[in-house]
């Protein structure tokens, strides 16, 4: 194989115009593809800026033509030669390069490459499992190298950003503690003190309080995290956060903050200018409003409460329910009325899925209602779910009767089903929202306590921390999440900073003072230093970068991704260590339990 000495790369290939026409180049990078038509090869040449095509003429030059004649694809070649416009009938409109060609002078063969396992190409429909085994390879893809320019941009952005409101980018461990926060912690042995793990951290949580602590006011960093925890489309086992925290601020600034933000990153990256102040809306106003905390608002479909319509009717689905506690929600599925009883089965299997027992349903017709539970039903019992739903002929009434929070849940995933079912959802529109007042406890039924909705540290919203022993379900958090077509893209909340209430918070969730102390003693020992208030936010850049990339999955915009039983399919990790290796760690395996 030949080398560049000598020959220096003098742009890439995509940064040429016809305004350089006529200029000596030399480009580097592979062969996209090679055109042979006798007298005039045509190789296209790709970099990660684009494609160029390069021509070689037999009557120019017939040992470098002949020399053209061995480039196949993948092949890594440097080409010198003139930049010069096409011919009027040649201009290929398709390309961003298309009114150009390099008539190439000289040709070096780099290195020469197999034939690939499949096709390098824009949006490849390859398997994606073959494709990541080859990962390098998939990484040549132009959609690719597009989505990792935009992440590196976007984080460029949050450096700046931050930088310019007085934030300061400081590191955080990765070997720490084990703490609970929520998920699986990755642990990692210590060779020194036998028996002893490291956690990979789930977040910087714990570190950037103690950097408020320590007076820095304002932290931002561009972080890993790790969680061990079933994997979706939208999740990685380590991913990366843009994570900050602020000294001496309350909810509305650590959101106004963060407002600026996501319309500086919309700005520069889409050129869209998104309206702020971003609406808001409570989480109970979520839920009962579209049966999510992430709710995507881009369509209406609007859940309605008709338990009041429906408590005494004759159909007991309805009216036991709602005697034992329960509740009827209720979504109209406009001009679903259409749909065959195979897609109503099918909508019923969607809440089933999410804990529902079952899906009523009523279609309105031209002459009245077609339903198997309209015979149920009083006159005015049908008038008021049409009133409450504002049905129109070719509705489509559903209905599930359940607990609270499983109507909600089941009726807000089905609500997305039918969004995209029905066509409802415009992918070009970009929807923000903020969600607040979370609830700070939930109750967990195999642990029989209370837990945090979102870590220890939320604090309560200062009206209800005298329920905190009272009637801990009624406290509400100051926690915020921010939302973008359906997907939570951050979180966050204000901390708790005084020493009495942390412990408080503690107790409520069932640790006691020798608990606390033993997980989290060093940050509570901070705290009787002077901690002042603050809090923060993490984005998830991950997912930030795979919604402004418009693809539904997020390892579209991760160099080296995961599956979803969390191993690389290239590097086949994780994987099995030498024996001398566990020995030194004083760690024996043993064999999985059915």
């Amino acid at each position: 194989m030949e080398n560049i000495k000598g020959l220096k790369r003098t742009r890439l290939c995509a940064e040429l115009s016809v305004n350089d026409a006529g200029k000596e180049v030399v480009l580097m990078g592979w062969v996209q593809r090679r055109r042979d038509l006798g007298a005039l090869i045509f190789v296209t040449l790709r970099d990660r800026s684009g494609i160029m095509q390069v021509v070689f003429n037999s009557e120019a030059d017939p040992e470098l033509h002949k020399k053209a004649f061995q480039l196949r694809s993948e092949y890594v070649i440097a080409v010198r030669g003139t930049l010069a416009l096409r011919s009027p009938e040649a201009i290929n409109r398709n390309m961003p390069t298309g009114e150009l060609e390099v008539l190439a002078k000289e040709l070096r063969i780099l290195s020469k490459s197999e034939t690939p396992p499949f096709h390098i190409e824009e949006n490849s429909e390859a398997n994606e499992a073959l494709r990541l085994k080859y990962r390098y390879l998939d990484l040549r893809r132009p959609n690719l190298q597009r989505n990792l320019i935009l992440r590196h941009r976007v984080a460029k952005i949050a450096r700046d950003y931050f930088d310019a409101n007085g934030f300061l980018e400081i590191e955080t461990p990765v070997l720490t503690k084990s703490t609970p926060e929520g998920a699986r912690d990755y642990l990692v042995p210590s060779r020194v003190h036998p028996g002893k793990f490291y956690a990979l951290p789930q977040s910087p949580q714990l570190f950037k309080q103690l950097l408020m602590v320590s007076g820095f006011d304002r932290y931002m960093q561009i972080t890993k995290c790790f969680r061990d925890e079933d994997l979706r489309a939208d999740r990685q086992p380590e991913f990366t956060q843009i994570d900050l925290e602020m000294s001496f601020v309350d909810v509305d600034d650590v959101i106004r903050i963060n407002e600026g933000f996501i319309q500086r990153v919309f700005r520069e990256i889409l050129d869209i200018d998104l309206p702020v102040p971003f609406k808001r809306l409570t989480y109970k106003e979520a839920m009962e409003r579209y049966g999510s905390d992430k709710p995507d608002t881009r369509f209406g479909l609007e859940l309605q409460n008709v338990s009041d319509i429906v408590r005494n009717s004759g159909f007991k689905v309805f009216s036991d329910t709602i005697a034992n506690g329960g509740t009827v929600r209720a979504i109209n599925a406009r001009g679903g009325g259409s749909f065959s009883r195979k897609e109503i089965d099918a909508l019923a299997e969607t809440v089933k899925t999410y804990g529902a027992k079952g899906l009523a349903w009523i279609v309105i017709e031209e002459d009245g209602i077609k339903s198997p539970i309209a015979k149920f039903l009083s006159e005015t019992e049908l008038a008021g779910l049409k009133e409450r739903l504002d049905a129109r002929k070719g509705d489509l009434l559903l209905f599930v009767a359940d607990k609270e929070e499983i109507a909600l849940n089941s009726l807000g995933h089905l609500r997305l089903v039918l969004g995209d079912k029905l066509n409802l959802i415009d992918r070009d529109k970009y929807d923000v929202l903020w969600v607040t007042e979370f609830p700070l406890l939930e109750w967990d039924e195999e642990e029989n306590r209370w837990v945090a909705k979102h870590h220890p540290f939320t604090s309560p919203m200062d009206e209800d921390i005298e329920y905190l022993d009272t009637d801990p379900a009624r406290v509400r958090a100051k926690a915020y999440d921010i939302v973008l077509n359906g997907y939570e893209i951050g979180g966050g909340s204000i901390r708790i900073h005084d020493l009495e209430l942390q412990q408080k918070m503690f107790n409520v969730i069932g640790f006691s003072e020798e608990d606390a102390k033993a997980r989290f003693g060093f940050l509570l020992e901070a705290f009787k230093y002077g901690a002042p208030p603050h809090g923060g936010l993490a984005f998830g850049l991950d997912r930030l970068v795979m919604l402004l990339a418009k693809t539904n999955n997020i390892r579209d915009v991760i160099a080296f991704p995961k599956v979803q039983n969390a191993s690389d399919l290239m590097t086949n990790a994780p994987d099995y260590v030498d024996q001398k290796q566990l020995d030194k760690l004083c760690i024996k395996t043993v064999e999985p339990s059915e």
